[in-house]
């Protein structure tokens, strides 16, 4: 069994430490990445809960392969299906009810790569194309060409998508990079659907219904931040789809860590507890603060922004959220930035020592590109002060 999960043990406080890098001093000199989506923002939040997502693992537990036999995911932890559960119901942002299975991968990436071999037949004479609406994640064409599978490839922008046959569509709801709201654009006979729904959370967009799609991805580290522990999950309505991905993560890995697993429940228990706290001394729970959050640097962002003159961005409009009980701004976790004269905008932030993910990484053109929301203080306010240093002309040349 697990040692106090449910209560913090202060002898790991020394070990934990020991284990933690200092991060590297900032400099004006200093070359900001925000290529990345580490989502440091919520250091803070989880260092001023101190012991209360704590546990300690004794040398003789979770030796095991198997986690729960009798579950179709076998290495499932009961714990974790059960605050996975637990934690859509108290948000309202997807069904997750007993007649649906939760499948549990290391991130959502190894899930993604089990839905393409569970969507996948061996009997067709080609492999099923795997499509995206542009701007599409930047990682899907990559992840879907990178084993030159015989059974799956990536066909690109399902805009131009005008291929017969079966197909993978890929439906990334809020979109990265630009944060839109998006629904399936093929709609052809033959097609397969998977939603990935890693930014459906509320400090980053409206929770205006429960998702209700037959597979939905999410991810620990875009719901809480904790990307190091490398825990994702499927909701999934059909058991053979669910079993080959099952089957899938068993050749790839043969299951998913225990101990991450188990961290993932503890901290997800203790989000859900804190929204519904409705008591006298109700705190601030992970949500409110990350909405809070969220909103403050997408205020800051587009005042720097209309300052400059340079660039644009996104406009959204506000929406009723069903977890909140009003009207919320929508805070994507990247900011889809776009050179109002045509230029390069990924080189054109390198010159001031910002580092960006460009836009034919997402399948459209040079003048856009992504940046992440989700640093640091330290990196997010150099970000700003750099960006305020590049001031555009009356005529609109840089």
């Amino acid at each position: 069994m697990v040692v106090g999960i449910d209560n913090a043990v202060t002898a790991t406080k020394s070990a934990i430490s020991s284990a933690k890098k200092t991060p590297p001093t900032l400099s004006s000199d200093s070359v900001i990445n925000f290529a990345r989506g580490d989502p440091t923002i919520y250091e803070s939040y989880w260092r001023k809960l101190g012991d209360r997502c704590s546990m300690v693992i004794s040398g003789n537990d979770l030796m095991s392969y198997f986690s729960d036999p009798g579950n179709l995911c076998w290495f499932l932890m009961p714990e974790l299906d059960h605050a996975i559960r637990r934690l859509h119901g108290v948000v309202g942002n997807a069904i997750a009810d007993d007649d649906r299975f939760i499948v549990v991968g290391t991130g959502s990436t190894q899930l993604f790569h089990a839905l393409l071999y569970a969507f996948s037949s061996p009997n067709e004479p080609e492999p099923i194309s795997v499509v995206a609406a542009a701007p599409f994640y930047s990682s899907y064409p990559e992840e879907t060409e990178f084993l030159r599978s015989g059974l799956y490839k990536w066909a690109g922008d399902a805009y131009s998508f005008n291929k017969d046959g079966p197909y993978i569509e890929v439906v990334t709801l809020p979109n990265n990079p630009d944060g839109a709201i998006r629904e399936a654009v093929v709609n052809r006979k033959g097609g397969k659907l998977i939603h990935d729904l890693a930014y459906y959370w509320p400090q980053y967009t409206s929770i205006t219904a429960r998702a209700d799609y037959d597979v939905m991805l999410f991810t620990f580290s875009k719901a809480t931040g904790h990307a190091g522990s490398r825990i994702g999950w499927a909701i999934v309505k059909d058991k053979e789809i669910a079993t080959k991905m099952v089957k899938f993560i068993e050749l790839n890995s043969i299951g998913v860590s225990k101990e991450s697993q188990l961290r993932a429940a503890k901290i997800l228990g203790v989000i859900s507890n804190d929204c519904l706290n409705s008591g006298p001394i109700k705190e601030e729970n992970f949500f409110e603060y990350g909405q809070r959050l969220m909103s403050e640097r997408w205020e800051k962002l587009r005042e720097v922004v209309k300052r400059n003159g340079v660039f644009s961005l996104p406009k959204y409009s506000p929406d009723y959220c069903n977890f909140s009980g009003e009207y919320t701004d929508y805070s994507p976790a990247f900011a889809w930035l776009k050179s109002k004269e045509g230029l390069n905008c990924d080189n054109l932030l390198r010159e001031h020592k910002i580092v960006t993910r460009g836009g034919t990484n997402f399948g459209v053109g040079s003048k856009y590109t992504r940046i992440s929301m989700l640093s640091s203080d330290d990196e997010f306010n150099l970000l700003l002060e750099r960006l305020s240093t590049i001031k555009g002309t009356p005529n609109g040349n840089y």
